[in-house]
């Protein structure tokens, strides 16, 4: 009986250490220095950055003041976008290799030529810069540029001075239309990870899902408002300011709003 039952229990260890092996194999990371420079050489702090697969846990993605990001990584390839105000945004492929020694991952800047519609990098304060990456270079519309634009109407209730409030804007969906991010029919399997980060002049920052965003996704308005029960935004609230409709408490209405910045949770 005894050695029947060492016969089944020697295959189930077996396999058991099989699982702790192979789990101890995928934590394995490797260090990974990336360093974002200009075509002079120098580097580029403040650099946004995007790795894809994302790193587990997820760090701040952002050069230091030496340009670079220091990184755990699991073996295996990665695709890697980058962007910062003036320059194109890069996209390139590296792989991770299993080592100890850090792994250097070397990416140049090239100068952005704006023009069109957009411009890059933003021209003053009041511009609200965009960050789409993959989709599109930076951007940046100015007040006039989305006063010229479609505008709707929205009402959203003010619970602290207790009155409702009439906002006209443009809907955050089409600016971001204008650089090509996968919204309407396109909005569906990956994409549904994307988000975005709205971010205000006094550091405040609010997210919403690329589906709450999108109007044919969500019944909910989301709407870059630059005038207030008919009149410009004051000082507190302007020039522009993010209006969301559907939140019970407003907490996720952005006043002197200044950037937009697209990511994905994956």
């Amino acid at each position: 009986m005894l050695a029947h039952m060492r016969a089944r229990i020697t295959p189930i260890l077996f396999v058991a250490l099989l699982c702790i092996s192979a789990q101890a194999q995928q934590a394995v990371t490797a260090p990974v220095v990336i360093t974002m420079v200009d075509p002079s050489g120098a580097p580029v702090p403040g650099t946004k950055i995007r790795v894809i697969p994302a790193p587990d846990p997820l760090p701040k993605m952002e050069t230091d003041s030496k340009g670079q990001l220091a990184l755990n990584l699991r073996p295996g390839g990665y695709a890697l976008f980058a962007g910062a105000q003036g320059f194109k945004p890069v996209a390139m492929h590296f792989d991770v290799r299993t080592q100890t020694e850090p792994q250097m991952v070397r990416a140049v800047f090239q100068i952005a030529q704006g023009g069109g519609v957009m411009v890059s990098p933003a021209q003053s304060k009041d511009d609200l810069v965009f960050y789409a990456y993959p989709y599109h270079d930076p951007a940046a519309f100015t007040p006039a540029q989305i006063k010229a634009m479609p505008h709707i109407n929205v009402t959203v209730h003010n619970p602290h001075a207790k009155t409702d409030e009439t906002y006209s804007g443009v809907r955050l969906s089409d600016l971001l239309a204008k650089l090509g991010a996968p919204l309407g029919r396109e909005l569906h399997g990956g994409a549904l990870a994307n988000y975005v980060v709205a971010l205000g002049s006094d550091g405040y920052e609010a997210v919403l899902s690329l589906a709450e965003v999108d109007p044919e996704f969500h019944s909910g308005e989301v709407v870059v408002a630059d005038e207030m029960n008919g009149k410009p935004l004051d000082e507190h609230n302007g020039p522009l300011k993010l209006v969301v409709t559907e939140d019970k408490r407003p907490a996720r209405c952005v006043r002197n709003l200044t950037t937009i910045d697209l990511r994905s949770a994956q």
